[in-house]
């Protein structure tokens, strides 16, 4: 009875831990065949294994069946113990290798805000961090930062998600603009009332799936502005819409900070001079919870100067 005591109680050993990421593999596939396709053995071998764990810590792992293996409660324990220490030593690993401002750094962005007004401005972060190696995504989603390897990313809205840290960036400014010929062509300079005769262009996401002509709607029952926003071109990222006005098409609701540039080169009027309606959202940065990265404290900090 003692000797059964003893292994009951004894600690793991390195032969058991060698052991352990067999059972690690085997139990996230819940297959000793998927396990061995991906260790390379064969499927006894791992059943081996597995077994000689079982006997050197007297505590059944799996329950096999004919075509299936499942996890007991017990095996269930160890399981998520054994992943939730292997994240958490992923983790501390990357921590280390990611101490210095160099390596990659994985960047998501809403289209509109590296269109037109992140990735005309890199060049001058690259002079200043000639070791860190940019990669920008973009998309109109929320995006998995975990699993797509994200570092940072960059949205527009006012409920930003809970289970990320979220750092401040700039707030906005919504306003009516579009090309000086279209505005001669509609008589719209200082005349807000002949928008009923235009073609609206607007961003139907602009801070979620379903923004629809909330961007006119708003702007349109401050200034008191009696228009029908249905009526246009809407579009999924706001930079087209921008693209569309500088074309002459219509009148794209804008926001300043991203057309500030068009503006200053003519591109674009606001025919309203400055009617401008401050927006509920605002830009934020999302990185992961403890995510305290030199090179990601470096683009935040470049990012803030940027909006300054």
């Amino acid at each position: 009875m003692t000797d059964a005591n003893e292994a009951r109680n004894r600690l793991l050993n390195g032969w058991q831990l060698s052991k352990m990421y067999t059972f690690e593999v085997a139990a996230r596939h819940e297959s000793f065949a998927l396990a061995a396709e991906e260790l390379s053995l064969s499927p006894s071998a791992v059943s081996h294994r597995i077994n000689l764990l079982e006997e050197e810590l007297g505590i059944q792992l799996f329950v096999r069946s004919h075509r299936k293996v499942e996890l007991t409660q017990e095996g269930k324990r160890v399981y998520w113990t054994l992943k939730s220490s292997l994240d958490t030593l992923n983790q501390e690993i990357l921590d280390i290798k990611n101490q210095a401002l160099s390596g990659t750094l994985t960047v998501y962005s809403r289209p509109s805000i590296a269109q037109c007004w992140l990735v005309p401005m890199l060049g001058d972060f690259t002079r200043r961090y000639p070791s860190i190696s940019l990669t920008i995504l973009t998309g109109n989603d929320y995006v998995n930062m975990q699993r797509t390897g994200v570092d940072l990313a960059l949205y527009f809205d006012d409920t930003p998600p809970k289970h990320l840290s979220h750092h401040f960036l700039m707030d906005e400014e919504i306003l009516p603009v579009c090309s000086p010929q279209y505005a001669r062509e509609h008589e719209l300079l200082k005349n807000s009332h002949n928008l009923s005769h235009c073609t609206l262009l607007h961003d139907r996401q602009a801070w979620s799936n379903d923004s629809g002509t909330d961007e006119w709607l708003s702007w349109a029952q401050h200034f008191a502005v009696n228009m029908t926003p249905s009526s246009g071109i809407g579009f999924d990222r706001s930079d087209l819409a921008i693209i569309a006005a500088i074309n002459h098409v219509g009148v794209a609701m804008g926001r300043k900070r991203l057309v500030q540039k068009r503006l200053e080169r003519g591109e674009l009027i606001a025919p309203f001079g400055e009617k401008t309606l401050k927006c509920h959202q605002h830009y934020y940065i999302s990185t992961l919870p403890g995510r305290q990265w030199p090179k990601i404290d470096a683009f935040i900090g470049w990012l803030r100067e940027l909006a300054g």
